[in-house]
């Protein structure tokens, strides 16, 4: 039995190679829930959905986001109406009072749906479309991930990391602002000053978390700060990777970070942007996998292979690697 932990584009990379390692059948993916939002009433779960669409041979692999070969005719309307109308462009935060009311796993994290700053396609709007209705039918965000995972045919457990709220918020030199409006909106130009995760202190990992992270775990190339950062943030999520075998793939080679604002993000919180850095910030990892190139001398085992993903074959390679390095660790 393995755990991945995903979150950005970094794992779900990953995993486009490890069922050639690892038995689907005996895989769980916990996605993490900090970047989500709700739009328009609907709430859309980008790192859970990137697994979905990913494990249901659906994912637009060019953007590693949404569902390929997806229509935007809904998106591009709302954008006209809200230009037709003179209510400009997004993001446009619901009222404070309206972060805290209506759908609890919204909290914080609402936005409307004037002017819809994130491009959504038709046919994954119709997912974010049931997720929500499912959630006010009195489902928990767990079930209603399973369902969607086999309206989909997955063949691992996909599980969310909470059924709590949690917010991802990036504080900058321009005010503090949701991670999706730091990324999508500001194409992470801000400088960043720190990130909170807001309701993590509150919210809590599911049982089903707790009982997948009994297993062997790895830790994809993802972004430390906000792709892991949320569910080490979630009480006794920590202590249990530290009892468990934890592997993690360096999103670095030295102080070169491969894609995204891991650098940046891990600069603002007060960690070095390298292989270094991401080492000091999972203090209960057993081994890592790092790439070739990567000469960084770290105090745990090491498993050194390309990490570069460009497909399903580097992606096979690197978890083979990944295997090694929990057997090293054991």
């Amino acid at each position: 039995m393995v755990t991945f932990l995903a979150g950005g584009t970094g794992t779900p990379k990953l995993l486009e190679g490890a069922a050639g390692v690892f038995d689907p059948a005996e895989t769980t993916v916990v996605g993490n829930t900090g970047d989500d939002v709700e739009i328009g009433g609907h709430l859309v779960c980008p790192d859970v959905d990137t697994a979905l669409f990913h494990g249901g041979g659906v994912l637009d692999r060019e953007t590693w986001w949404g569902l390929a070969d997806d229509t935007t005719e809904t998106h591009e309307e709302l954008t006209r109406l809200a230009d037709a109308a003179g209510l400009g462009g997004g993001p446009r935060y619901l009222p404070e009072e309206a972060q805290i009311t209506g759908r609890e796993i919204a909290r914080w994290r609402r936005f409307s749906g004037v002017g819809e700053f994130m491009k959504i396609g038709d046919r994954d709007r119709a997912v974010h479309v049931t997720r929500t209705s499912l959630l006010d039918e009195g489902r928990t965000l767990t079930a209603v991930t399973r369902t969607l995972a086999e309206a989909f045919g997955l063949d691992i457990d996909l599980i969310p990391m909470s059924d709590d709220p949690v917010a991802t918020i990036v504080h900058t030199e321009d005010g503090s602002m949701h991670f999706q409006e730091y990324w999508v909106a500001n194409r992470g130009e801000p400088a960043v000053e720190d990130v909170e995760f807001r309701g993590g202190d509150a919210a809590s990992a599911t049982d089903a978390v707790r009982a997948a992270l009994r297993d062997d775990v790895v830790i994809g190339p993802s972004n430390p700060v906000t792709s892991i950062g949320p569910m080490l943030a979630l009480e006794g999520v920590r202590e249990a990777l530290a009892e468990t075998t934890v592997v993690a793939v360096s999103p670095f080679v030295e102080d070169r970070v491969f894609s995204g604002p891991a650098a940046e993000l891990m600069r603002g919180v007060g960690r070095e942007p390298s292989t270094a850095g991401v080492a000091d910030a999972y203090p209960f990892a057993d081994a890592f996998v790092l790439d070739d190139d990567d000469g960084t001398d770290l105090d745990r085992p090491v498993v050194r292979t390309d990490t570069r993903i460009d497909g399903a074959t580097d992606a096979e390679r690197v978890a083979r690697a990944c295997r090694e390095a929990l057997e090293v660790a054991e």
